[in-house]
């Protein structure tokens, strides 16, 4: 038999024959693994604070430490996000996917999201930080990133807000637009029939403006818009108007309304505090003040109820704590939107919108004080974004526009309100005394028998504010000379963010009665602080000497109340009586009460009951058996506490926010 020998392919099959094993092999391993994605819905936002929903799937081992970055502009460089999230915040991230819900405002630019993944090794001493001493999280793993997000009038008019003139038939309005196109104002007595139009001036400022980081630097800058500036004239007194403002070509917003001021009515309602900030839906490279919602949501409230009675808010400093990142200024005014299209919005300067190394009133006494509390942006954005009445400004030394709205006053109804800035020269011969001194002087007390002066900084105080030391000693050397000798009714202070009211005061001493039956001394002002508008670091109270972490106990007889919880104080006079009460934002009701008299008589309207109420934080456990003073004392770290635990969902459970002594 002939034996067959067995033979091999021929090269070339062989060769078809490994490639299609290979392609195989690389079928099934790949076909195992598919690449996480990213989407939202919808596509396009109608509104600022309108919300997106972000979805991802298909990450591979999650992690808590994955999480979602948050761009705008779209080319913007990952380091350079706007804000991020965890991915754990979603119900189902184990398995990959999730989804987050979460509103953005207007940046006149689209959005983008990123997903990346961050692992603990990364983690060290040289990694960057948030305010807090948190490490913000790594961008060196990109897992996934999204399209743009756009919204359908990217560069419309946003961000409405009103403001007195120097005129009391008047009412300022001011927003901004993405292109600076013409834009106007139009108004009537009838929603159906606003016929009158005033055009708006516009203004913008830029990059080189600002004098240090991070306001100068691609981290914190962002195109801050056209800001467009128009005044309602010939406004009949205490008339109910509304408004639109925008153009054909460039959109216009929907229609709000006000109440003009009534130079005849001796009726005067405001409300008023200081450090509320801004909450964002995110975290971001400073922390976010989530207690402003609050502090808006009674506001409107009580704007509510006024019906068509005139009022207006004043917000004394520390206004959206941007300090440098500039999209917070954007989301700060989308926030107060709804309260300041419906009554005016008065601010005065605080340290966090102004203070920089280099600014051009630094005496060597005030070396620890002014600082770079300002993030860089040295009132540039303070001064442009606002109008306030008067011309008052200061020269910054440096290419950007002066520092403006430093000092005004205007009446309201019975009461003559004065504002002052402690952030610039305000010594005995600087342009803000002589202003001060010549305002207080002309006051016509027959017209308007009350005096509110407000500024950022307090004159008086029981926190531990050992900084500002040496900046009160010049207060009570300079001012307060000025306003007890022109009978200043009240003196209203921010900076601390608490509430303290204090006896009627001049020289650290108390006027020799508050009783209703007793002598009083006219012309000691009564000082209060109103600091707790939203901000939540909480300095602790005058310490002992003996124990700087413990507060003196009881508090100093100077101190008639105080307390931590959050809110803001509401101002009612007529031409007889003025009447501040403190609001707490855990209920909206009135925690402290203070009533002067035309005559100067001051009395307090809080009974025991109603303190108690005012101070105990909500957990008893912890408080029952202690006085009402130590309750006030600690109110502040508990509530402090309270906001953050809200939070924490947006980050690690194990990194504990630092209370650091910035205020």
């Amino acid at each position: 038999m002939k034996m067959i020998e067995s033979q091999s392919p021929p090269p070339l099959i062989l060769l078809h024959r490994t490639t299609a094993a290979l392609f195989c092999l690389l079928l099934l391993s790949t076909s195992s693994y598919a690449a996480p994605t990213l989407s939202f819905s919808p596509k396009t936002l109608r509104k600022s604070g309108e919300s997106v929903e972000v979805r991802w799937s298909n990450v591979d081992s999650p992690s808590k430490l994955d999480w979602l970055g948050i761009y705008s502009p779209p080319n913007s460089s990952s380091d350079n996000f706007i804000g991020y999230l965890f991915l754990s915040s979603a119900a189902t991230w184990q398995d990959g996917h999730g989804s987050l819900s979460l509103p953005l405002v207007n940046l006149r630019s689209p959005y983008q999201f990123r997903i990346f993944r961050w692992s603990e090794s990364e983690i060290t001493n040289k990694t960057k930080k948030d305010h807090d001493h948190n490490p913000l999280p790594g961008t060196a793993h990109l897992l996934a990133q999204s399209e743009e997000l756009g919204f359908q009038n990217l560069h419309g008019p946003e961000q409405v807000h009103l403001a007195f003139t120097d005129e009391e038939d008047e009412m300022r309005v001011m927003f901004v637009t993405g292109d600076g196109r013409e834009s106007f104002v139009k108004y009537g007595e009838e929603e159906e029939e606003m016929e009158e139009t005033a055009a708006t001036t516009v203004v913008r400022y830029e990059r080189d403006d600002m004098c240090d980081s991070p306001a100068n630097q691609s981290i914190g800058w962002r195109d801050p818009g056209f800001i467009h500036d128009g005044i309602m004239k010939n406004l009949k007194k205490g008339k109910r108007y509304y408004y639109k403002v925008g153009s054909d070509t460039g959109g216009w917003t929907g229609t709000y309304s006000f109440v003009s001021r009534n130079e005849e009515s001796d009726e005067t309602t405001a409300f008023l505090f200081g450090d509320m900030g801004t909450a964002t839906p995110y975290s971001t490279f400073l922390r976010t003040q989530a207690e402003s919602n609050s502090t808006i949501k009674w506001l409107l409230r009580d704007i509510k109820a006024l019906g068509n009675k005139p009022a207006f808010i004043s917000h004394i400093g520390d206004i959206s704590y941007a300090r440098g990142y500039a999209w917070l200024w954007d989301n700060f005014f989308n926030q107060i939107e709804p309260v300041a299209s419906q009554v005016a919005y008065h601010v005065c300067i605080g340290n966090h919108e102004y203070d920089w190394p280099l600014q051009p009133w630094k005496p060597d006494w005030a070396a620890f004080i002014y600082g770079k509390d300002g993030g860089g942006e040295c009132g540039i954005p303070y001064s442009l974004r606002f109008n306030m009445p008067g011309n008052s400004s200061e020269p910054t030394g440096t290419r950007a526009p002066p520092t403006g709205n430093l000092y005004f006053s205007f009446n309201m109804g019975a009461v003559h309100f004065v504002y002052l800035s402690t952030e610039t020269n305000f010594l005995k011969g600087s342009n803000q005394y002589e202003f001060i001194k010549h305002d207080l002087e002309s006051v016509d007390r027959e017209k308007t028998p009350f005096v509110v002066v407000q500024g950022h900084r307090p004159m008086y105080t029981t926190s531990y504010e050992w900084r500002d030391s040496p900046l009160r000693e010049r207060m009570l050397q300079h001012l307060e000379p000025l306003f007890v000798k022109n009978n200043v009714t009240l003196a209203l202070w921010g900076h601390v963010h608490r509430y303290e009211r204090f006896c009627p005061l001049n020289n650290n001493t108390c006027g020799r009665s508050m009783g209703l039956n007793g002598e009083y001394q006219k012309g000691y002002p009564v000082h209060v602080v109103i600091g707790m508008g939203g901000q939540d670091w909480q300095p602790i109270w005058e310490p002992r000497p003996d124990h700087l972490d413990e507060p003196i106990f009881p508090q100093p007889a100077r101190s008639l109340y105080r307390g931590g919880e959050f809110g803001y104080t509401r101002l009612v006079a007529t031409k007889e009586k003025l009447t501040l009460s403190y609001l707490g934002n855990h209920d909206g009701e009135v925690h402290d009460m203070v009533e002067i008299l035309a005559s100067g008589q001051v009395r307090s309207g809080v009974d025991a009951e109603m303190k108690t109420k005012a101070t105990a934080p909500a957990l008893p456990l912890y408080v029952k058996g202690a006085s009402i003073m130590l309750l006030a004392a600690i109110s502040g770290y508990v509530i402090g506490a309270v906001s953050h635990r809200r939070r924490k969902a947006d980050s690690i459970s194990s990194w504990a926010p630092v209370k650091t002594q910035e205020i």
